[in-house]
């Protein structure tokens, strides 16, 4: 008898060992095993929280379960009020747009929606106007961010909800020029998710809003998020709604505006890092329950596929999911608002997903960098390293985002911006950004992997040159693509040195002609009539650059930013332009009438020639529109 009992608690203790090294054998994708999770992400936080971040909340899924949810920083820092992931509301920003692509989706399964059809088929007649391609654009291309379309950041967000249009208003104002070939090159695009939503919502005859909430809230039993713009109408919501910053320098913080959108499809939601995390559960294989969001689970095989990609080797979009290149393949979505950004990525293979929002703009370090350490990076095979591949110096060079206004004098900011390559040796690149640097290896002919640097890098963690007769044509990222830069540096350092130059004639000169009118009448020298136009023609230099210190002051202090508010500046210059060519048509009319010395005549033909110089570079500058 004893002998049985001895061979029973045996037993039972074997079970009990077994299913506890079981669980001490489940791991991150990365190899963390889960029991250390925890530990883990509280010693990578510890080192941003309250110096370069603000608050976050982080929700960790393995097998369909919640291993970590918790929140790390202060949802108001000016009240010390910490952050509780459970309640705490974050702007979640493009993350938004994946609940587009599954709404649409989920259309695809009920054959309202073809992926391939011209999408002009779906919209009212002549609903797009700036089209200059008859190329079709179909709904892939919006799910691709191949439409073609050029950003536009005017009339994107508002500071408050009593400037927000209608979604089909705020498509028909914010409509940008189409300058790529549609299926040509990727240039992510707020706007072709928000005309998919559109779709949708005339689809349906439902406001996209109360679709998602319909289709995709209630069914995942999601309560304390909201795709309506307006928060006013959610009072729980509006009150668990943590407040957003910006890093001034580290360890400072200032507050910043909530973020209201006309095209709040793109990144209008607000809601909890749980609520997002039960939308990621629902995208992973379920082995025992269906799935709530589609009818036939192939629908998200679907979902989940490769829909666009340069290149075999190189991640790249699955129907509005970003794809990542991580120790197993992962799929990924981040997001930005003026105060917060959020990052979304699940691995379905691994059943393991991990969500993280933060109430800071433009976050980095814990977003984009835990991430990375918790999904793991492919180990690169040292053969392909060694491999007989072309000279990394056939990348070098200077390159712009396909993601920016071609149209407009904002066009100039992006020249200040651009992506810069260049060969460490006959295998290895750097890469910088915005002060920001990170090292690739190529892996592949023309294809190259991050080995070490920002985390702002990690998102296009692996690059594609496609290189023609020795030139880089584009460079490709699941994200965006890279084209090379149009115009010269030299180019640029001299439209950047005559641009100096126009400022500080036109601030003095004023000044020197009237000290040196003033002189003359106390010398009591006869006035000409020339001194007079040569004196109005400086002034309205002056008033070009005041216009344009206005103009730039304008969009730098504020991120909701409507294009009405900048056209007067722009009619302005229309304006001064015509004066200034009366002003100098009269100059030249009574040049020879007056007797003027070689030192007037220099003065004067220099002022001529400084605003001829100025209205130049504001027209090849495009500061007219």
């Amino acid at each position: 008898m004893n002998k049985n009992v001895a061979v029973l608690l045996l037993l039972a203790l074997s079970l009990f060992f077994t299913e506890t090294n079981y669980a001490n054998e489940l791991t991150t994708p990365s190899g963390i095993s889960l029991s250390d999770v925890e530990r883990f992400v509280d010693d990578y936080v510890d080192e941003y929280i309250g110096e370069t971040t603000a608050g976050a909340g982080i929700v960790i899924l393995k097998d369909n379960q919640v291993v970590l949810s918790k929140g790390y920083g202060y949802a108001d820092i000016e009240n010390q009020i910490k952050l509780d992931a459970h309640t705490a509301v974050f702007e979640w920003g493009s993350v938004s747009k994946l609940f587009v692509w599954v709404s649409v989706m989920q259309l695809v399964e009920q054959g309202k929606i073809d992926l391939d059809e011209n999408i002009n088929n779906y919209l009212p007649q002549g609903f797009l106007t700036k089209l200059t391609y008859d190329v079709p654009i179909t709904m892939l291309d919006l799910m691709n961010h191949t439409a073609g379309f050029e950003e536009n950041i005017f009339d994107l967000g508002y500071a408050t909800e009593y400037s927000v249009k209608s979604l089909e208003e705020g498509l028909k104002i914010a409509e940008p020029n189409q300058v790529y070939r549609p299926g040509t090159v990727v240039a992510y695009s707020n706007y072709s998710t928000s005309l998919a939503a559109y779709i949708v919502q005339l689809l349906t005859e439902q406001d996209f809003n109360e679709y998602v909430d319909e289709h995709i809230f209630q069914k995942l039993g999601i309560l304390d998020s909201t795709a309506y713009l307006s928060l006013g109408r959610n009072e729980q919501i509006t009150k668990n709604k943590v407040h957003g910053y910006e890093l001034i320098e580290e360890g400072n913080f200032k507050r910043s505006t909530p973020y209201y959108m006309s095209m709040y499809p793109s990144g209008g939601i607000n809601g909890t890092a749980q609520d997002l995390a039960a939308f990621a559960m629902a995208l992973m294989p379920q082995s025992d329950t269906e799935n709530v969001l589609f009818t036939d689970e192939n629908t998200l095989d679907t979902m989940l596929s490769q829909s666009y990609a340069v290149n075999e080797n190189v991640p790249g979009i699955a129907h509005g999911f970003w794809e990542y290149d991580g120790k197993f393949k992962g799929f990924t979505h981040g997001g930005n608002t003026v105060s917060f950004t959020s990052n979304f990525h699940i691995v379905p293979e691994e059943k393991f997903a991990v969500i993280i929002v933060t109430n800071q703009a433009s976050e980095m370090d814990i977003s984009y960098g835990l991430t990375k350490e918790l999904v793991g990076e492919k180990e690169l095979d040292e053969e392909v390293k060694l491999a007989d591949l072309p000279n990394a110096q056939l990348t070098e060079g200077t390159y712009l985002t396909t993601r920016r206004m071609k149209s407009g004098f904002l066009n100039l900011y992006y020249y200040l911006l651009p992506l810069t390559v260049k060969s460490l040796n006959a295998n290895e690149i750097e890469v910088s950004l915005a002060g920001m640097k990170a090292n690739y290896v190529q892996i592949h002919p023309n294809v190259y992997k991050m080995t070490t640097g920002s985390p702002m890098f990690i998102l296009t963690n692996v690059l594609h040159f496609s290189i023609e007769d020795g030139e880089v044509k584009q460079i490709s990222t699941a994200i965006t693509d890279y084209l090379p830069m149009d115009k010269s540096r030299s180019w640029l350092t001299i439209s950047a040195v005559l641009f100096i130059y126009c400022v500080i004639y036109f601030i003095v000169s004023p000044f020197v002609l009237l000290i040196i009118g003033m002189l003359n009448r106390r010398r009591r020298k006869p006035s000409v009539k020339i001194k007079k136009w040569i004196y109005l023609l400086n002034i309205v230099g002056t008033a070009f650059i005041v216009n344009i210190i206005l103009l730039v002051s304008r969009m730098l202090s504020t991120s909701d930013r409507g294009y009405i508010e900048v056209f007067p500046q722009l009619v302005a210059n229309y304006v001064l332009t015509i004066v200034s060519v009366i002003f100098i048509i009269f100059v030249l009319i009574n040049w020879k009438k007056a007797a003027l010395t070689k030192f007037q005549r220099a003065i004067y033909l220099l002022s001529i020639v400084t605003i001829s110089i100025l209205i130049f570079l504001l027209i090849t500058w495009q500061f007219y529109s």
